[in-house]
C-alpha cells in the first residue's frame, strides 16, 4: 500500500475541503475519502441508540462496529448506516457538532484509522478530513492544508444551508464554527494543526476552481499527474 500514492487535504469546517477533495479525486480518477463522514456516521448512529456523546468506551466500541457502506457513484453515492440511507442526514449541522464531540474521543478515533487507512487503494487516493497528513497518512505524497476566514466560511455555510432549505443565522454559524475550531484545535489526539511539510492553501476570494487549479499545479510538480 505505501506505493500508493495519497494527496491529504486537511483543515477545519467551511474551508471547502469536501467540494475540492471530491472534483480532484475525480480529475484524477482516485479514489476519495471523506473521514468526516465517519466521525459523522458514528455520532448519528449513537444519538439513534440514546448514547451520551461522551462515552467513549460505548462510542469506540460503537464505531469499531459501524455498519456502514459508500456506495457508487452509479448508485448516487449514497451512505448507508444499518441499510438506511443517510447521506442527507450527516450533512446537517447537529450531526456536524455531534461529530465534533465524538472526534476528540482518542479509543473512537483508535477505532476508525484502520478503517480509514483501508481506503488507500490503486491508482491512488483523495483522503479529506483533519488529521490525513498528520496521522492517518502521515507519508501523503502531497498534503494540502486547505483554510479561509471565520467569516467566509460561515458565509459559505449560510448559503450552502439556505439553497438547502434550511434556516439560520450568521451570527449563530460564525458561534458554531468557532466552537468547533476549538476544538479541534485543543484536543489531545490528532488536533487540527497543518502538517510540518504541509503547503497552506487559503481559499478565502477564491473559486472552488481556483483552489482546484492551484492543488493540482502543486501535484503536478511533485508528478503526480
Amino acid at each position: 500500500m505505501i506505493d500508493v500514492p495519497v494527496i491529504a487535504v486537511d483543515g477545519p469546517s467551511g474551508s471547502g475541503k469536501g467540494t475540492v477533495s471530491r472534483l480532484l479525486a475525480e480529475q484524477l480518477g482516485w479514489h476519495l475519502l471523506d473521514s468526516g463522514a465517519l466521525y459523522r456516521l458514528t455520532a448519528l448512529a449513537a444519538q439513534r441508540r440514546g448514547m451520551a456523546l461522551d462515552d467513549e468506551a460505548m462510542l469506540s466500541t460503537l464505531a469499531s462496529k459501524l455498519d456502514v457502506r459508500f456506495a457508487s457513484e452509479a448508485q448516487g453515492a449514497s451512505v448507508l448506516l444499518e441499510g438506511d440511507d443517510v447521506s442527507l442526514a450527516i450533512r446537517n449541522e447537529d450531526c456536524g457538532i455531534a461529530a465534533s464531540k465524538v472526534a476528540i474521543l482518542p479509543s473512537v478515533r483508535a477505532a476508525l484509522l484502520d478503517r480509514q487507512r483501508d481506503f488507500r487503494v490503486t491508482p491512488g487516493l483523495v483522503a479529506d478530513g483533519r488529521d490525513m497528513g498528520t496521522v492517518v497518512f502521515p507519508d501523503a505524497s502531497l498534503k494540502i492544508f486547505l483554510t479561509a476566514s471565520l467569516e467566509e466560511r460561515g458565509a459559505r455555510r449560510l448559503r450552502q444551508l439556505k439553497d438547502q432549505g434550511v434556516g439560520a443565522n450568521l451570527p449563530s454559524l460564525l458561534r458554531d464554527l468557532a466552537e468547533r475550531d476549538a476544538r479541534d484545535a485543543r484536543r489531545a489526539v490528532s488536533p487540527l494543526k497543518p502538517a510540518d511539510d504541509a503547503l497552506t492553501v487559503d481559499s478565502s476570494g477564491l473559486d472552488v476552481r481556483g483552489v482546484l487549479d492551484r492543488i493540482l499545479t502543486f501535484a503536478r510538480e511533485r508528478n503526480l499527474v
